[in-house]
């Protein structure tokens, strides 16, 4: 497995595979865009790109842009180490891990802004988070000329903002959704899963049991957002600790709010678990 530190160079090894290769089906190439602090999870979106195209790279990239003044940038893990070898264990061609300066020159000031998906759910509570995803995927896009990028669930409303924007540059990739991957008891793997306290890891299965029970009550038969939110209003007013971010039945393509929980709506939520804020959803069926 190659470690690539240049856009060049990752630009280099696309173009070379497909100047030998027989393949024109759009699935020679596969990017996994990440932040590091590479889990099953992040495991579990390069095996699927490894099982869905000829050659996968994988990213590991601290985006500045996508990180609030006060959020946590300078102490997000960095774990490169052990990236590179969870990323060569499950098949990854290379690693691409670029410094700041690589993907963002001095001067630069060209963003990608998806706008008003961009402003909805996290978004919403993180401005300027998504102009920082959407700008960095981009990038990644456009230097791996990939034919197909892969993204968990979990983040479901960056698929829905990538998807449009996509969309929108009609860039040649296919945004490829991954289940999401929990522990045992439910919780939604994330890399900031680290920063949680025994105590607040307990707290956490909140939003997973407000997840269990939007999917039981859709199950049963109720299909009222107004009802099902609530229900989990009260899931979490049973923590009082957590710090509730958002709570929406929403569709997905716009992120917009639905009243009615129709299959391939998204309901999701988010909250604050001591200083760590998570996110957590589900798919309607």
């Amino acid at each position: 497995m190659e470690i690539l530190r240049t856009v060049a160079e990752l630009r280099k090894w696309s173009r070379a595979l497909r100047l030998v290769a027989q393949n024109n089906e759009g699935n020679l190439i596969g990017m996994v865009p990440t932040m590091g602090a590479l889990h099953a999870g992040h495991a579990s979106l390069i095996r699927a790109a490894k099982a869905s195209v000829e050659h996968v790279a994988v990213s590991i990239f601290v985006n500045p842009t996508q990180f609030g003044p006060n959020e946590d940038y300078a102490r997000y893990p960095r774990t490169f180490d052990a990236d590179c070898a969870l990323a060569k264990a499950q098949g990854a061609d290379v690693v691409f891990a670029p410094p700041v300066e690589e993907l963002y020159p001095a001067g630069a000031a060209t963003f990608v802004e998806v706008a008003a998906l961009s402003n909805r759910l996290d978004g919403q509570s993180r401005p300027g988070h998504f102009r920082g995803v959407a700008t960095v995927v981009a990038k990644l896009l456009i230097a791996s000329e990939a034919d197909r990028a892969f993204f968990g669930q979990k983040d479901a409303a960056q698929v829905a903002v990538l998807r449009r924007m996509v969309a929108d540059l009609r860039l040649p990739a296919e945004i490829v959704v991954c289940p999401i991957v929990r522990e045992a008891d439910g919780l939604a793997l994330s890399s900031r899963n680290i920063y949680l306290s025994p105590a607040e890891r307990a707290q956490a299965l909140t939003l997973s049991r407000a997840i269990r029970q939007a999917e039981a009550l859709v199950a049963s038969g109720e299909r009222r957002a107004n009802t099902i939110i609530e229900a989990a209003r009260q899931t979490f007013a049973a923590e009082p600790a957590i710090r509730v971010d958002y709570i929406e039945l929403v569709d997905w393509a716009t992120l917009e709010p639905t009243e009615t929980a129709a299959p391939g709506s998204l309901f999701a939520v988010a909250a604050w678990v001591g200083a760590t804020r998570l996110i957590d959803n589900t798919v309607i069926a």
